[in-house]
């Protein structure tokens, strides 16, 4: 499993690195919260220290929580009750109190990915009602008939039809489409949906919920 370890103390970093290598896990350290919020694609699990330089932790969970469902466990000299409770509010898979035993660190890793590893990549076809999508060749295909999409309208197809029913925020769609959740190419993110929505032609497919971001339903047959 790829670890990420978000630590900005390089002793602490490079003992956590070697415990997780050690315990066959792969680790990748990075020292700040941006670093982490750029690099997630990569980590199946993520360790966060809320002590960062230039983001406070909790910030980062929860823009991290927009963008992941990867399990992330935080690792912090916090022991107040208030930060404990946010962290876990916000997303949280458990909270470690600093210092903690390298063992019962792993075994808390083991504990963690058994409940809560998220399953990725491996999706060839999509099926949602009448709406069938082939992932491999990258076709759509709406009561028989192809959609003439872009590639952008594709994966924003496929995003939404791979939660279909459940909604997908916004920031998760930028940082799947665009890789970075937090750049300003909301507009470009308009321009497309409203390109798709017209390929679809079928009103209330895309449901908008404001604030949030937006819902594929199953349409009519």
């Amino acid at each position: 499993m790829q670890l990420m370890i978000v630590e900005d103390d390089d002793a602490v970093a490079t003992a956590l690195a070697d415990a997780v290598r050690a315990s066959g896990h792969d680790a990748l350290r990075v020292s700040r919260g941006s670093d982490a919020l750029l690099q997630h694609h990569s980590a199946q699990m993520i360790l966060l220290d809320l002590g960062l330089p230039d983001l406070d932790g909790l910030e980062v969970l929860r823009k991290l929580r927009l963008v992941t469902n990867a399990p992330i466990i935080i690792l912090s000299a916090r022991n107040d009750e208030r930060s404990v409770v946010r962290g876990l509010r916000l997303g949280a898979d458990d909270y470690l109190i600093k210092p903690i035993g390298l063992a019962v660190l792993l075994a808390r890793i083991d504990a963690v990915a058994r409940r809560a590893f998220v399953q990725t990549q491996g999706v060839s076809d999509l099926q949602v009602g009448p709406l069938h999508i082939d992932i491999e060749k990258r076709a759509a295909f709406l009561q028989g008939h192809e959609l003439a999409l872009t590639a952008k309208e594709f994966d924003l197809l496929a995003l939404l039809a791979n939660h279909a029913g459940s909604v997908v925020t916004r920031e998760q769609i930028l940082d799947s489409l665009w890789g970075d959740a937090f750049v300003a190419v909301s507009r470009s993110l308009d321009v497309h949906l409203t390109g798709l929505r017209a390929k679809l032609n079928t009103p209330g497919m895309i449901v908008n919920v404001r604030g949030v971001g937006y819902r594929l339903e199953t349409p009519g047959p």
